[in-house]
């Protein structure tokens, strides 16, 4: 079993920065792939960026490219998603996941363990 706990969300203004955090307990840390999803009111989830078990590749979705940065840090256990210039359309529950395999994925079903989820709210 994998615990993941976000945090780092809350209110900024759009042009803004948050940094935000997912660590992870239970198994093998470095066995994951990693990934961020969010989830606005009304809309479904979507894939915001991932990353391999070794940090060496990582992927986004193309609105967030340029702005969002994951990375991991293996030693603590916990993957971070840095978000500049942020937009209003940002704003949703930012949900972190792991994926039990070396091979990375974009889908929601290709995940096997899920956070809580942490608010970000954009204002304009």
């Amino acid at each position: 079993q994998v615990q993941l706990v976000e945090s780092g969300g809350g209110l900024v203004q759009a042009g803004g920065s948050l940094r935000l955090s997912c660590a992870a307990s239970g198994r093998t840390f470095n066995n994951y792939a990693m990934a961020w999803f969010r989830q606005a009111p009304g809309k479904e989830r979507e894939f915001v960026a991932l990353i391999s078990w070794s940090g060496g590749r990582t992927a986004y979705t193309d609105s967030v490219k340029g702005r969002f940065t994951i990375s991991r840090d293996n030693a603590k256990n916990t993957v971070y998603l840095q978000m500049n210039s942020l937009e209003p359309e940002d704003t949703a529950v930012y949900y972190c996941a792991a994926r039990v395999a070396y091979s990375i994925a974009a889908r929601a079903q290709e995940y096997d363990y899920w956070g809580q989820g942490t608010q970000v709210t954009v204002s304009s």
